[in-house]
């Protein structure tokens, strides 16, 4: 009997052996070609690139031989590839889909699979609930076989991010960044492109390792340990860091301190309602900052709310205009780019901002805490047995819960998972303190996420989240 395959936010991962076996890549391979032929232009073709983990290079030439075997026709990566310009394939050769092999963020001993919507990026809830039908109905379609194309998805991507962003302006500002591939399949892209411009930069962790050694290819303290050091050792004004397949951004300040996603998207945001003044609404995931509704309040941006998985951002983008989207995870996008999030587009913007206000990262950040007050934010991921996961959730959804750790709940919210606001202090103007308590849909663990006025107050909270987690108090 064949194991069984769950779909998380982001399409399948597992553990290389183990869950991830060619046997497995068939599987999601033929439910993919299926949904193809039923709902989409199969004769349009379907982009499969690959990133940097261990297998992925044949993986993604099994995909290419299920999908070809079913009559639509292949277009193969040459090389590793950031799933965004897999995404940005898609959408220039209008495209059936795409594939994706790779398992993003997660420790070097997994992998997985990503699809992609024709419109280039995550494909919608809609789209992988079919998918899923397709897979449980063990789908594996036979046609006349068609090509498989091996072609080069990276250039076409670079030249449409250059234009995105003033590549000249930050070159001409001279401000010195390090560039952070974190083993991924970002490898050689952005640090080409400072090449091309003559942005001064120091590129680290490009060499092709899918050990990963010492970190989880995740833009997040404790990974980015490196990235900051040499920040400070050769005193540049920032750092940029993309996690495993490059759709992801992370970053340092010039004191080396970290600068998380969230920061991160509200930099991007003020400056694009500030200088750019694009149109648009905002979007932001459940488990995300909330000065972002403070920034889109001020210029007047409707903020919408979503559930965790940039899935339901490019959902949104589907139905809206969308000035920017973002999560937790460090993934950010536009809709005048692609529905899809791409750690290498934000990454020259965030040094575009730097260029056009003249001040490194660090400054801007300040600038941030400065107007809209101060915002701290933390992450613990648990792993703990199944049983406690579960019970832990289910007490923190249980009404009788009206106190964390030293502080009161003043209200509970559920759209995913169950997040606690809680009568912590705000040192002012402030971030209203909360917790929230999920369980992850892609690996086995609970995680905590909060957000308060003070790194202290984080701490706080992180621990009396996790003492409710392990002994109910």
């Amino acid at each position: 009997m064949s194991q069984p395959i769950k779909f998380g936010t982001d399409g399948w991962r597992g553990i290389i052996a183990d869950d991830f076996t060619f046997d497995n890549v068939r599987r999601v391979a033929g439910a993919i070609a299926s949904y193809v032929l039923k709902h989409e232009e199969p004769q349009r073709g379907v982009i499969v690139g690959y990133d940097a983990r261990f297998a992925s290079p044949r993986a993604a030439q099994v995909v290419a031989e299920v999908v070809s075997a079913a009559g639509i026709p292949v277009s193969l990566a040459n090389d590793y590839t950031p799933t965004p310009a897999v995404s940005y394939a898609v959408k220039l050769r209008a495209a059936a889909g795409g594939v994706m092999v790779t398992s993003s963020h997660n420790p070097f001993n997994w992998n997985g699979i990503k699809f992609k919507g024709k419109f280039g990026g995550s494909a919608t809830p809609a789209i992988m609930k079919k998918i899923e039908e397709e897979l449980a109905a063990g789908a594996m379609p036979k046609g006349a076989k068609a090509a498989i194309e091996e072609v080069d998805l990276k250039q076409a991507y670079v030249e449409a991010v250059c234009r995105f962003v003033d590549m000249d302006l930050i070159a001409r500002t001279k401000f010195k960044f390090v560039v952070d591939a974190m083993y991924g399949s970002g490898r050689g892209v952005l640090s080409g492109i400072f090449t091309d411009y003559g942005v001064q930069h120091i590129a680290i962790r490009e060499e092709l390792n899918p050990l990963f050694p010492g970190i989880n290819p995740e833009p997040i303290e404790p990974h980015t340990a490196m990235l900051q050091q040499t920040v400070v050792r050769e005193k540049c004004d920032a750092g940029l860091a993309t996690d495993g397949d490059a759709d992801r951004i992370g970053a340092a300040a010039e004191d080396g301190s970290f600068v998380d996603s969230h920061k991160i998207y509200c930099v991007l945001l003020r400056w694009l309602l500030e200088r750019k003044k694009w149109p648009g609404d905002v979007v932001r995931a459940f488990n995300t900052t909330r000065m972002i509704d403070r920034i889109a309040a001020k210029h007047g941006r409707k903020l919408h709310e979503t559930c965790i998985g940039f899935k339901y951002v490019a959902d949104l983008m589907m139905d809206h205009e969308i000035l920017i989207g973002g999560e937790e995870s460090g993934g950010i996008g536009y809709s005048r780019f692609l529905p899809e999030r791409d750690g290498i587009l934000n990454c020259l913007l965030l040094a575009n901002v730097m260029a056009e206000e003249g001040k490194p990262l660090g400054q801007l950040v300040a600038d941030l805490q400065g107007e809209f007050g101060s915002h701290f934010y933390g992450r613990r991921d648990l792993r703990i047995p199944e049983e406690l996961k579960q019970n832990a959730i289910q007490r923190a959804r249980h009404d009788g819960t009206q106190r964390l750790g030293a502080y009161f709940v003043l209200r509970k919210e559920h759209m995913d998972g169950v997040k606690f606001f809680l009568d912590a202090p705000t040192n002012g103007k402030g971030a209203e303190a909360w917790i929230l308590f999920r369980a992850s849909g892609t690996e086995p663990l609970l995680r905590l996420y909060t957000e308060a006025s003070s790194p202290e107050l984080v701490r706080e909270l992180l621990a009396a989240g996790e003492n409710f987690v392990n002994h109910g108090k």
